[in-house]
This record gives C-alpha cells, structure tokens and sequence, in this order.
C-alpha cells in the first residue's frame, strides 16, 4: 500500500503557494518580496489533490485529520 501524505499548503490570494516568511497578521515580514500575503490554506491529499480550502490555519487541521482518517479506515473484507 502506498504511503499517502495530506498537507497543508499556504497559498496566496490567486491560488499559487506561498513560500515567503510572513508575520502573525499574514502580510510578508520583507516588502520587497514581491509576496501578496497568504490568504488561504490548501489542505492537499497525495492520492486525492485538494481536499478544500480555509481561511485560517487553525480551520485547516481538523480538515487535514478528518481526510486523513477518511484513507485510515480499511473497506470491509467480502468473503
């Protein structure tokens, strides 16, 4: 069975991934970094693709647990 990894990807305001160093409020610490703020976080399932998107971080730990109980559950055996 392959390994299935479900992350939380911080994304800017037009859904690319947000890299850059940001303080508590979202906004960019460096200016100059061409950075937008993150606006979103993505909770992305390795076999699945995104799962769904929240506002806050906080928002997305739940989602990203209950996703990966969702794959954790076995089918039940046919004889």
């Amino acid at each position: 069975m392959a390994r299935i990894a479900v992350k939380i990807v911080p994304e800017h305001a037009d859904g690319t991934p947000c890299t850059h160093a940001v303080a508590p409020s979202g906004k960019p610490r460096d200016p100059h970094s061409g950075c937008t703020g993150r606006r979103r976080y993505q909770v992305v399932c390795s076999a699945c693709g995104p799962v769904g998107a929240h506002g806050l971080r906080v928002l997305a730990e739940p989602a990203q647990s209950a996703h990966r109980d969702h794959h954790k559950k076995a089918p039940a055996a046919t004889r």
